[in-house]
């Protein structure tokens, strides 16, 4: 028996699931982690926390993470300088779980989402897994957002939900607030529509985070995730600031208790250790910005990134240049967008057998 032989819903059939390779090499640079441990006292800190939340585990866990969301305001408050309240702010089990929560939300059947690619390819997943028609938007060659034409998009197909990934994956470029204030217009021009702004990689940016953007505009949403600038993907833990009728909103949709007590206090650790995790976001900056400058010093394609992650090329036969640099035994994402390759900024020593495996690719190929 196989997929198809199940009854399995018609908009399901043919897709695959989200996934790269995980794969036994020595460099792993494939899934833009962020490549440093958690700080010693950090993980003493969440064992502490972890420890009194597990003598409560016989009770079910705090359904609306009312501690948790008001450490995830402080901390948009204090690094945007845009004020931001629990009511304002819900979080999930990542960044895709919040996504999820909104597309039941705002989409589903009958309705439609619009992205534009190449982008996080788990916007089109999550819209067609709740049932969302997914309309693919269109870029520029240098990867930047049509405005013209995605504005026509929107007004000609009124689509329900609009994403927005700033900085984008796997790009790796970020989108002017100009841009997206022309697409929120437009959105409510032809709708309402909901347009979220995905901003899992924000704090690895040279521009500042589109939070303040929210400010009188009700359907405006951003998302973000733990997993990169705080070094926790391992954790699963993902958050939304919006007007606080789109926080009550999701929690229409939102499993009983879908945040364990575990997580929660493993997070709010997290967030006790804000400015450590953030000066290892600074060394990935200039790590990331090193890797730009010695790609293009050897000839490739780059665009520019905002992200911890690069976007190079371009290559004739992408696979084999993937593999060539396999075979050095440092592991790169190939996402499917003809003649571009993607890398994740690691550790210095990472980096240098990178650069290693590409210069020897550049000659075998």
């Amino acid at each position: 028996m196989n997929l198809n032989d199940l009854p399995i819903r018609d908009e399901l059939r043919g897709q695959s699931p989200y996934g790269a390779p995980q794969l036994d090499v020595p460099v792993q640079l494939n899934t833009n982690e962020n490549p440093y441990p958690l700080p010693e006292p950090l993980v003493a800190r969440i064992a502490e926390r972890v420890a009194e939340a597990a003598r409560g585990l016989n009770r079910y866990p705090d359904r609306d993470a009312v501690e948790l969301r008001e450490g995830l305001a402080a901390y948009l408050t204090r690094t945007t300088g845009f004020a931001r309240t629990r009511e304002q702010v819900w979080a999930a089990n990542g960044s895709n779980e919040v996504l999820q929560q909104l597309l039941q939300t705002f989409g589903g059947p009958g309705r439609t989402a619009i992205g534009f690619e190449p982008s996080y390819s788990m916007h089109a997943l999550i819209s067609r897994g709740t049932g969302t028609e997914w309309i693919s938007g269109p870029r520029n060659p240098d990867f930047t957002i049509d405005l013209d034409a995605a504005t026509r998009a929107i007004a000609e197909r009124r689509p329900n939900v609009v994403f927005v990934c700033s900085p984008n994956n796997p790009t790796g470029t970020a989108v002017a607030a100009d841009t997206v204030l022309a697409l929120y217009e437009a959105a409510q021009a032809a709708g309402p529509s909901l347009v979220i702004v995905d901003e899992a990689y924000v704090e690895f940016s040279h521009r500042a985070s589109l939070l303040p953007l929210l400010a009188g505009r009700p359907n405006l949403v951003v998302t973000r995730t733990m997993s990169k600038a705080f070094g926790a993907a391992g954790l699963r833990l993902g958050y939304l600031a919006a007007d606080a009728a789109v926080v009550d909103a999701v929690q229409l949709v939102r499993l009983p208790y879908h945040l364990s007590a575990v997580t929660q206090a493993t997070a709010l650790a997290c967030l006790e250790h804000t400015d450590t995790l953030l000066g290892y976001v600074e060394q990935l900056k200039a790590e990331r910005d090193r890797l730009v400058d010695a790609l293009r010093g050897l000839g490739l394609d780059v665009t520019d990134s905002d992200a911890n992650f690069i976007q190079f090329g371009r290559f004739d036969d992408t696979h084999a240049v993937w593999q060539s640099i396999l075979d050095r035994g440092v592991l790169v994402r190939d996402n499917g967008v003809p003649g571009w390759l993607r890398v994740t900024a690691g550790t210095p020593a990472e980096n240098d057998a990178f650069l290693d495996a590409v210069r020897y690719s550049i000659k075998e190929l």
